[in-house]
């Protein structure tokens, strides 16, 4: 099959739908599961798409996520809602509570959404698209509790909690315009790229990881081959900083937990996130801020271009273009992904030809 296989969109979400339904999810959970993770894929980012599907369907298997779960919302208080995700697939859950969230936000003006509970809810830049398109700013704060720490705190030599991300999201300023979304991991690199490096064969870049040790390390083994290494913060202090309060905003807050020992278990991956969903136009007034953004981004954008860049782009412009390209020309899933997906189909009685036959392949 080569290093590579190029499917297209539609065709891997068929197969990605195949699986899940055959590891008892029904159609409108296979069918979000398997959009999510091929938008990611489309977006650029492999580390949150289909390569993720094994891990789901083994934990789905073992009971450890649960298959057609809704959000529950656990307490009611107006501008703020407390939801329950129940270990359910992430790409449900994180949609049941946007939905929840943009609808309370239309009547209040604004909503705080406290999630605790949810399996892997996959690239938060998802959850404020889905606002954004609603007309609605957003900004999200995630932890990862569920399996061993993967990145150390500034000054420290071993992992003491997860990648956590941060994500805002500003909805377009004009009817048909783009939204702007900024949506980051608070290490240097995603847990999923050290995995898509090493599938790969390839190295991470330096100053991304260090080993058992706490020394310096390209190897993406050393986060799976024990005794694990750890992924370092981006921006030293400030990314350490911003995944502290990342931390204690989802983890704390919404009645989750945080990372402290004893509170993870091998093979798990359980999402808390704090979202705060807001309508602008009932802030500044809607001519007025769709004015500022529209100017500001001109005048960002008119600044002549550094030596060796494309010019200056704003959050979610290189997302977009992947997705041109991408719908165009395919998407790249490197041998052993493929093999992996094709081995976690077979473990729900979807043999490879099944497979590769749904994935046009």
């Amino acid at each position: 099959m080569g290093e590579t296989v190029t499917v297209k969109p539609e065709p891997l979400r068929a197969a990605v739908r195949h699986i899940c339904l055959a590891a008892g999810s029904n159609e409108r959970e296979a069918t979000l599961v398997a959009e999510n993770l091929v938008l990611a894929n489309l977006s650029g980012h492999d580390s949150h798409g289909v390569g993720m599907l094994p891990q789901y369907i083994l934990a789905a298997v073992e009971k450890r996520l649960v298959v057609n779960q809704s959000v529950r919302v656990t307490s009611d208080f107006g501008a703020i809602l407390n939801l329950d995700g129940g270990m359910g697939y992430g790409q449900v859950i994180g949609h049941e509570a946007m939905e929840l969230g943009i609808r309370r936000a239309r009547q209040t003006g604004a909503c705080i959404v406290s999630l605790r509970d949810s399996h892997h809810i996959g690239r938060i830049g998802h959850w404020g698209e889905q606002c954004a398109a609603a007309g609605m700013l957003s900004t999200h704060y995630v932890n990862v509790v569920g399996r061993p720490p993967l990145v150390a705190p500034f000054g420290g030599a071993d992992a003491r909690f997860a990648t956590n991300p941060y994500c805002c999201a500003i909805p377009p300023s004009q009817p048909g315009g783009e939204p702007i979304v900024l949506d980051f991991a608070t290490s240097k690199i995603a847990m999923g790229k050290v995995r898509v490096a090493m599938n790969k064969g390839e190295q991470v870049p330096p100053g991304t990881l260090i080993n058992a040790n706490g020394a310096p390390t390209t190897e993406p083994r050393t986060m799976f081959d024990g005794p694990i290494g750890a992924i370092l913060t981006f921006g030293e202090h400030k990314g350490y900083g911003l995944a502290v309060i990342a931390e204690l905003l989802a983890g704390a807050f919404t009645g989750g937990i945080t990372m402290h020992e004893g509170s993870w278990a091998k093979n798990t991956i359980t999402n808390n996130m704090f979202s705060v969903i807001v309508d602008p136009a009932k802030l500044g007034g809607a001519d007025s801020w769709r004015r500022e953004v529209d100017a500001f981004v001109k005048f960002v954008k008119a600044a002549p271009k550094a030596p060796g860049s494309d010019g200056v782009q704003v959050a979610g412009e290189p997302e977009r273009r992947y997705r041109a390209s991408r719908s165009r020309d395919g998407i790249p899933v490197d041998a052993t992904t493929w093999r992996e997906i094709i081995s976690a189909g077979e473990s729900v009685g979807i043999g490879a030809a099944q497979t590769n036959t749904a994935a046009g392949l």
